[in-house]
């Protein structure tokens, strides 16, 4: 029993890398709907709203002006949305027409998410990156302007 105790604990220590006491920082780096780049890293000492949403996506949807309005009304707060989804470029840019908002797009290639926040469990999911750049929150499921602003008071 023993040593199968033990050859369970060498193999999770072999499949899971050990847990470091740095919190993760995770790079994103892309090109915007409208072209431009957005780098995560240059907005350190800001808070920022990560957030993949889909064209199709009600909850996403029903989300955006939250966020919108949250980013608005804090200066401090930065936001990047990463429509995840396979159409075409004028379908999103026809979508931000009717649905408008004041943060960057960029659109993610489904098969291949940004490496550091990988393939998200469901849609909309938002992370909350800290100014020192680190995840402070991971949400799935649509947020809010008081869910945004508890996590980052948690937070501070």
């Amino acid at each position: 029993m023993t040593l199968r105790l033990f050859a369970l604990g060498a193999l999770a220590l072999a499949t899971f890398p050990a847990m470091s006491a740095d919190p993760v920082k995770p790079a994103l780096k892309v090109t915007t709907v409208t072209g431009k780049t957005f780098d995560l890293a240059a907005q350190r000492g800001h808070w920022v709203i990560v957030n993949y949403w889909a064209t199709w996506c009600v909850p996403c949807i029903a989300e955006m002006p939250d966020i919108s309005a949250f980013v608005a009304s804090h200066p401090n707060v930065k936001a990047i949305g990463l429509a995840f989804e396979d159409t075409e470029k004028k379908d999103v840019l026809a979508f931000l027409d009717k649905h408008k908002v004041v943060y960057p797009i960029a659109q993610i290639d489904p098969t291949e998410p940004p490496k550091d926040f990988g393939m998200p469990r469901g849609l909309p999911t938002t992370y909350l990156i800290a100014p020192d750049g680190h995840i402070a929150e991971h949400f799935v499921g649509p947020v809010t302007e008081k869910k945004l602003g508890d996590a980052i008071a948690r937070g501070q």
